[in-house]
């Protein structure tokens, strides 16, 4: 395919913003070229290419950069329309909300799990854990809406909330086996999908080992003497 002539991805293994335009990628089978920078220190293609963020994901297309992952995996749904599942709904306003409720989930949902992570003791984990569960709780109402009765958020195939909502997965799993606490138990809806997505081929693919993300996230936190964030987009 001719849209296919030259596709680079530039990101970090762990990094869930970089998970997102691999799983992108893989519906649509891209051919792609991917480049692995090195966490503390940004290649000069990397800051050639995001000078204002300088951060991954990055999608170099025939030359072009495009950043931020929900950017990205707009792009290639629209590039490699009609090859693979649609990622985001033809319909506007089937699409304006997909876009809100990803949106939510980076502005909202996200913060409130970072303050869990940062949490010096159990207990300060527990009472910000709390507020994370309860940003989850639109989540699991729009899952009744937007899946209708199907396994995704986007129905029968993974969407555009899928993607960003279960790009974090990984990094949940670690939290969840780091401290004990659990984020989907009460959310019948949420956890049911977290099976389903995980257990994806596409997604299996792609997603890095929850032990593995454990170990980074051990040997950050030993290196800054405070619990990690996950990798920026």
């Amino acid at each position: 395919m001719a849209a296919e002539r030259e596709v680079k991805l530039l990101g970090l293994w762990a990094s869930p913003f970089v998970i997102r335009a691999k799983i992108a990628l893989a519906l649509k089978g891209v051919e792609y070229e991917y480049f692995e920078e090195i966490f503390g220190n940004k290649s000069e293609l990397l800051l050639k290419s995001n000078p204002v963020y300088k951060k991954v994901p990055v999608l170099i297309h025939n030359g072009k950069p495009i950043c931020e992952s929900l950017i990205i995996v707009q792009y290639i749904d629209d590039v490699w329309s009609g090859v693979g599942p649609s990622i985001v709904p033809s319909d506007p306003f089937d699409a304006a909300l997909v876009r809100f409720w990803s949106h939510y989930v980076d502005d909202k949902w996200f913060p409130s799990y970072l303050e869990v992570v940062k949490g010096e003791t159990r207990e300060a984990k527990i009472d910000a854990a709390r507020e994370a569960i309860a940003r989850l709780e639109p989540l699991e109402e729009a899952f009744e809406k937007q899946s209708k009765g199907k396994h995704f958020f986007g129905g029968e195939t993974i969407g555009f909330i899928d993607i960003a909502l279960g790009s974090y997965l990984v990094w949940i799993k670690a939290l969840e086996k780091m401290t004990g606490l659990e984020f989907f138990d009460k959310f019948p809806n949420l956890s049911a999908w977290a099976e389903c997505f995980w257990a994806h081929d596409v997604v299996k693919a792609v997603m890095p080992e929850v032990d593995a993300v454990v170990d980074l996230a051990k040997k950050i936190q030993a290196m800054s003497n405070s619990p990690p964030p996950p990798p920026t987009n």
